[in-house]
Parts: structure tokens; sequence; C-alpha cells
């Protein structure tokens, strides 16, 4: 099945199908609609008022004068009153009503001057003609209530000239072939003019709607390539910073130090005896093991340091702005939290542990190679005091930091 076109116009009325998309059109263009409206009452109500002066002209005086004035004040005094009305609630311009009583006061008023002065039928004709196309082209107001007030006006005035002017048959059916041209184009005009505006409207509504679904291609695009990142740089199995993205960040902690002169020291974390899990209780629990871990480490570090997976069972941190006393106590807190966790075996009582090599950058080093050697070979020292402990690459570099031992 076919979905319906929500932006297809009805064929005559040129309106939209979708009522709720016709009420939102009718709301996108309602200021400036209402201020053409207004435009065209206070144009009608002067036009009325100085076309009194032509009827005085040729009335002078007379009781058909000051009746034909008084319908024109009427008709002026209306439109004062309908712009007024549309000015306080500019919705109104696409009601039934004030709108379209006045416009058929006016037009039952063209039609009464036919009897009021015959005499004038010459110019009154083709003035009515114009008056048609002024209602289709300059009064906004809905096709079928547009076709109401002109074949309102073009039938009474027809009949005004049949009954009360003494024209020939012939002038009054060219009469009504003008008045059947002038609403044919009207109609025409209105008609093609509501369906351009509101397939500009379409228009606008489909490029939105595209410039949305392209805002929402490039917002799920950049996450993709965030994601992507992130992936590309966070070890899969515990979430940390991979080597590689460990390394990024670190060269630039690294160009940060040697710019202010500030400390900066690496851990080196191992999980002791971590092949004898492996073999044991297989590689799941392993990679269980490996997680836990590295949630420990994560969570019981400064808020400025940062850590990535080495490689196997290796972590590597970096302390930035932390000497030799402020790593060794991060140092100190990390065994500590990790002695914390039970080994996976419940038969053997004894707890995982870490041991944890530490070196500073030294002065004249530029690269991060030496220093992590440095935390690197610490750290095997470390394993080959017992475990469980932490030990200092250059342990002459403060006086009275040692290794402690587990």
């Amino acid at each position: 099945m076919i979905a319906p076109d929500r932006h297809a116009l009805t064929p005559w009325t040129a309106e939209f199908t979708d009522a709720r998309l016709e009420a939102d059109y009718r709301r996108s263009v309602l200021p400036r609609t209402a201020g053409q409206l207004q435009t065209a009452l206070l144009v009608i109500a002067l036009l009325f008022t100085l076309l009194g002066l032509a009827d005085y002209a040729l009335l002078g005086a007379s009781p058909t004068f000051f009746l034909l004035l008084t319908l024109r004040v009427l008709v002026a005094i209306a439109c004062l009153l309908t712009c007024l009305a549309v000015r306080r609630q500019p919705a109104r311009v696409f009601r039934f009503l004030p709108l379209n009583p006045v416009l058929w006061l006016g037009c039952l008023v063209i039609i009464l001057i036919v009897p009021l002065r015959a005499e004038s039928i010459g110019i009154h004709a083709p003035a009515t003609a114009v008056a048609v196309m002024a209602l289709y082209l300059f009064v906004p107001n809905r096709l079928p209530w547009m076709i109401t007030a002109s074949l309102l006006l073009s039938l009474g005035f027809l009949s005004a000239m049949v009954i009360w002017a003494a024209v020939p048959a012939g002038v009054t059916l060219i009469q009504a072939v003008v008045l059947l041209f002038a609403n044919t184009v009207g109609l025409i005009t209105a008609r093609r003019l509501a369906r351009l505006q509101r397939e500009q409207y379409a228009s606008l509504l489909d490029e939105h709607a595209f410039n949305e679904r392209l805002r929402n291609e490039i917002g799920d695009h950049l996450h993709l390539e965030e994601r992507l990142r992130q992936m590309a740089g966070t070890d899969e199995l515990t979430g940390l910073d991979n080597r590689r993205r460990f390394f990024e960040r670190a060269d630039q902690e690294l160009r940060r130090a040697l710019r202010h002169g500030s400390p900066l020291s690496f851990c080196m974390v191992d999980i002791d005896r971590f092949k004898a899990i492996n073999d044991q209780h297989g590689h799941s629990v392993g990679d269980l093991v490996l997680t836990q871990v590295a949630t420990r480490l994560r969570e019981y570090l400064r808020g400025v340091d940062f850590i990535g997976r080495f490689g196997g069972e290796e972590f590597v941190i970096a302390l930035p702005g932390a000497d030799l006393a402020a790593a060794r106590e991060v140092a100190e807190r990390l065994r500590g939290c990790i002695a914390e966790l039970p080994h996976p075996d419940p038969g053997i009582p004894r707890r995982l542990s870490v041991t944890i090599g530490i070196a500073r950058l030294a002065p004249g080093e530029t690269t991060l190679a030496p220093v992590l050697k440095r935390a690197d070979q610490a750290l095997y020292r470390g394993k080959a005091r017992g475990r469980n402990t932490v030990v200092l690459a250059d342990e002459r570099e403060e006086p009275g930091l040692a290794a402690v031992d587990g």
C-alpha cells in the first residue's frame, strides 16, 4: 500500500488535504496574511468614503445622496471594526466571521448603487469588474469564500442591471462576459497563488526535514567516530587505555612537565603469580582477575592520574605532578586496595597482590623510554624480593625511601 502524501493539495481549493498540515501552514503565514487583510480593509474603507464625493457631484444634497452616503459610511465603519478585530486577534483572518459578512455588505452596497445611480452605469460596470478581481487578489480569504463574495457581486450586479438599468440586452451580455472573465481570471490566479504558497511551504518543510536528518546523520557519524577512537585507544578486556593511547597521553604530560619543570612519575604494576592463576583456573578466570584489578586501580587513582594496560598482566600508570614521595604514597594505596581482593580459588587463603615499580622523570630526560625502563627494572627487583611490594627505581634519589615488602 502506498502511503498518503501529507503534502497533497485539494484539487479545487488548493489547500493541504492533511488538516494538521494546513493548520500549521496557516499559523506560519498568519502575521503576513493578517497584515495584508488589515491593509485591504483600510483601503476599502477609504475608497467607499471618497466615492461619496462622486455621489455628491452627481446627486447633490438629495435624499438619494444621503442614503448612499449612509450605506458607504456603514461599509467603511464595518471595515474599520473588522480591521481592529483582526489586529487584536490575527487568527480571525482564517475564520468566516467577521470578514465575510462585511464583504457581502460591501457587495450589496455596490449592487444598490445601480438603482440609485442608474445614469452612471457606464462607469459602474467596469468598476464592478475591478471589484471582483480585487476580491480574489487583494483580500486574503479562503477560496470558497472568495467565490461566494464574487458571485454575489457579479450575479447581483447583473440582476440589478436587468431590473433597474435601462440598458440594451447586448450591453448586459457584454457586462456578463466581462464579469465572467474577471471571475475566471481571478479564480485561476487566486488558486494558483494558494497552490504556489503551499508548495513553497511544503518545500521548506522538506528542506528542514532533510537538514534535520543530515544533522542527525552527522551527529551519529561523529558519535561513531568518537566511539571508534575510544575503541582504538581502549583495551577491550579491561576498558583501560591501550598501549598506544597511554603513550599518546603520556607524551602530552611529558611535554607539559618539561615546559613547566614539574615532576612526573610512572608506576609499573604487575599482578603476582598471574600465570599460575591462568594455568590452574583457566583464562576466563584470569580475564576476570584482570578486570577486577584494572577496575580497582582506576578507582583508587588521583583525578589527574591515568592508567593503561601495558601488556598481559602488567599495567602502567602516569602520575603527573608527583615526586617519588607522592608516587610511593599512591602506589602503596594501590597495593593495599588490590590486597583486599579475594583469590579466585576459594581454597587458597591468601588474597591477590601486585608488585609496583616506581620511577621519576630525571633531569635531562626528554623521552619516556628511560623512565619507563627504570620503573620496569624496579618492578622486577620487587618480584625478586618476594612480590606484593613497592620498589623505587633509584632509592638514593630521595634518602629514607626504601622498598616496602608486603
